[in-house]
């Protein structure tokens, strides 16, 4: 069946057998393909509670789809840990699954600099500046920021890579990409630059003839990459019956294409203990973001 793609749902359209995906996207129309399979995969396991068509749904920010999930509009969101805890913290919503892709449900984020720099800690940072993703990104901001407020460095938003932060300050300045990241540090443009480890080691986001030019300041503990969220006062029957398909999906030769649209998912796992707490470290950093940077 198809699923149109639509900015807001129409009138009438909420619908107990309809099961809506979310997704935050400044790309719609590439997410949409990404999504699209999995969710057809999903929605034709789940007619014995009720489920019989799907329907995707974008957002363009976290506070969008916040709206939506308060409202019904959206059954199930799969998201960075980040802004999955977020939008718990603003919604209600409940982590369902741990999402891995390409292999690690886990990662960390390094802060570096280059290692012709004389920067060997973070407490070194102070009066420099450090190239972040963006404000969407765990790994490339809450995480990093967080870092650098525990080791009592503040932080202060620079106007660009030519501007500087007071002296007892660490400036951050948003790069948008992991290889402007990169490059920026290489170029001397910022003195530091965070990354996780998967994209440190991508030579299509840190090019080998970087890295081997940078020296790692700090690292932090693991966790976890992606999250599937489920709304508040989704039925019981439906959030486990979903839970059920997504869980089994790896073991399913006709799910291979579907996982491997959907982000370079391999698999999806179970919350354990241990990622819980690396959730509750998440949640902790985003609200010491929030309450002394932003």
């Amino acid at each position: 069946m198809a699923m149109p793609l639509r900015a807001a749902p129409a009138p009438g359209e909420d619908d107990p057998h309809v099961l809506v995906l979310g997704r935050i996207s400044d790309n719609p129309k590439a997410h949409y393909a990404q999504l699209k399979p999995l969710l057809d995969y999903v929605v034709a396991r789940m007619g014995d509670v009720g489920i019989t068509s799907g329907r995707i749904l974008m957002a363009r920010d976290a506070r969008q789809m916040s709206s939506y999930l308060r409202r019904g509009r959206v059954d199930w969101v799969t998201e960075t840990s980040g802004t999955g805890v977020e939008l718990q913290r603003r919604t209600g919503a409940q982590p369902l699954l741990l999402t891995e892709r390409g292999g690690a449900s886990l990662y960390h984020t390094l802060i570096f600099a280059r290692a012709d720099s004389g920067l060997t800690s973070l407490d070194d940072l102070r009066g420099k500046s450090i190239a972040l993703q963006g404000v969407g990104s765990t790994s490339s901001y809450i995480v990093p920021a967080s870092m650098l407020l525990d080791a009592h460095l503040p932080l202060e938003i620079l106007l660009s890579p030519r501007d500087r932060p007071d002296a007892q300050s660490v400036g951050y300045v948003f790069a948008r990409s992991e290889f402007n990241i990169a490059a920026w540090v290489d170029k001397g443009m910022v003195e530091a630059g965070a990354l996780n480890d998967l994209d440190w080691k991508d030579e299509r986001r840190m090019p080998l003839a970087f890295r081997r030019n940078m020296r790692v300041l700090a690292q932090s503990p693991d966790f976890p990459r992606a999250l599937e969220m489920v709304r508040p006062g989704l039925a019981p029957a439906v959030r486990e019956r979903l839970r059920q398909v997504l869980l089994q999906a790896a073991q399913d030769p006709q799910a291979r294409d579907a996982l491997k649209r959907f982000f370079g998912t391999t698999r999806f796992l179970e919350l354990d203990a241990p990622a819980l707490k690396a959730l509750e470290h998440v949640r902790q950093a985003g609200a010491r973001v929030r309450e002394q940077v932003e």
